[in-house]
């Protein structure tokens, strides 16, 4: 039996290493090709630092990352706020009621991309005349919402609402109360849902293309567009100071989740009734 145990020991590991051989293995040929000095992917040049160089003297790719940043920014914050306020509101339904809007929140989650894509597209297009940085940015919020909200809800529903009552009781307001008492408790599950909302909006391609003005392109559209051209030697450094940038914000989160966790590993009761603020 404990050769078995070993054995299968072993197995595991070599199954799991293998998976992540086959996740990772091309995005550190990535990061490793950004750094030669060949123009080539299949000769290497020696150690260089060319690629960058050219990626920050492109004026079009930083225009691009620019617009894509403050795009990921803003629908994160406004997603953040949106959702927090939903959750509070949510927490004040009937359990029946409170379980059909969520369940009606989260069909964003589901719902294929180009459908919402394109669903968006013609709601803006009955509406305005042109598609605009504000028709991309109230599609980016509308993506990112229910992210948010799954991460702020159990937070909201795990909170000990007699604590925010005895705020009250203690003559603070109910503004006061909620940002000095439930908003510290509620903290990590914004944190989380932001950063999630960031990096789902710095990917996202299908509704961005649907739903952005002319002329304003976003890094995925602009790599679409751009296809034809091939792989430019700049998109090598720019997708590997992507994916460290997304791979540190993955790290954050999985510090705030871990810090949030109760002592002793014990999480709070799920209230069944939803606590009225």
């Amino acid at each position: 039996m404990t050769k078995m145990k070993k054995l299968s020991s072993v197995l595991q590991k070599v199954y799991i290493g293998i998976i992540f051989t086959f996740l990772y293995a091309p995005v550190v040929l990535m990061i490793v090709l950004s750094f030669n000095g060949s123009k080539s992917a299949y000769e290497w040049g020696g150690f260089s630092t060319v690629k960058y160089e050219a990626l920050f003297s492109n004026a079009t790719i930083m225009e691009a990352l620019v617009t894509t940043v403050i795009l990921a920014f803003a629908a994160a914050a406004i997603a953040t706020i949106l959702g927090t306020v939903a959750s509070v509101g949510l927490l004040s339904m009937k359990v029946k009621a409170r379980n059909a809007v969520t369940a009606v929140s989260n069909i964003p989650l589901l719902n294929a991309d180009i459908v919402t894509g394109v669903s968006l597209m013609l709601f803006f297009a009955a509406f305005v005349t042109r598609m605009s940085s504000t028709t991309l940015l109230i599609s980016h919020v509308t993506l990112v919402l229910p992210y948010v909200m799954l991460n702020v809800l159990p937070k909201l529903m795990q909170f000990d609402v007699s604590v925010y009552h005895a705020a009250l009781d203690l003559g603070a307001s109910p503004a006061k109360a909620f940002f000095k008492v439930v908003l510290p408790d509620i903290f990590p599950g914004l944190l989380t849902g932001f950063l999630l909302a960031l990096t789902i909006s710095l990917d996202d391609f299908t509704i961005t293309y649907f739903t952005k003005g002319q002329g304003l392109n976003t890094l995925s559209t602009l790599i679409y567009t751009n296809r034809i051209r091939g792989i430019l030697p700049e998109y090598y450094a720019l997708a590997a100071i992507m994916f460290i940038g997304v791979l540190l914000l993955i790290l954050v989160m999985q510090i705030v989740n871990v810090r949030s966790v109760p002592k002793g590993g014990k999480e709070k009761e799920l209230s069944k009734k939803g606590n009225n603020y």
